[in-house]
């Protein structure tokens, strides 16, 4: 148990801290909370941006999560998520399970009005296709 957690009352938990995260929020930004309820097999939107910063929990199930620059990973319930938002490409966030739907809760920090996400063209993502990360 981390020093910060001994303070808590009982049934309170910090899942994640990031710090170095802090500075990517927009002056400005709303806060935005988000629910992602995705059924079997789901692949998810396509690749897309985010105006700003996500924070997130996955609630229920598995989420194969990808951005740009880092390799695909399986979130499962009660795994948290940082995404930088702003150039940075989220190429996927499918559902991994195909006989159970998964959920993730999300906050954005965003500038008022702007779109939840933004897809990303054919083009773009076959110019940017060297960011990817590969599994071997």
């Amino acid at each position: 148990m981390s020093a910060e957690q001994a303070h808590l009352p009982p049934g309170v938990e910090v899942i994640t801290t990031l710090p170095e995260a802090a500075f990517q929020i927009p002056a400005g930004a709303e806060a935005r909370t988000i629910r992602v309820t995705l059924p079997p097999g789901d692949p998810g939107a396509p690749p897309h941006r985010h105006p700003g910063p996500i924070f997130g929990y996955v609630t229920q199930g598995e989420i194969l999560f990808e951005l740009e620059g880092k390799p695909p990973r399986v979130l499962k319930a009660g795994d948290a998520l940082f995404e930088p938002g702003g150039d940075v490409i989220h190429i996927q966030g499918a559902n991994n399970l195909p006989d159970t739907q998964s959920q993730l809760v999300v906050t954005m920090f965003a500038p008022p009005g702007t779109p939840v996400l933004t897809v990303v063209s054919p083009e773009e993502l076959a110019e940017r296709r060297n960011r990817r990360v590969t599994q071997p």
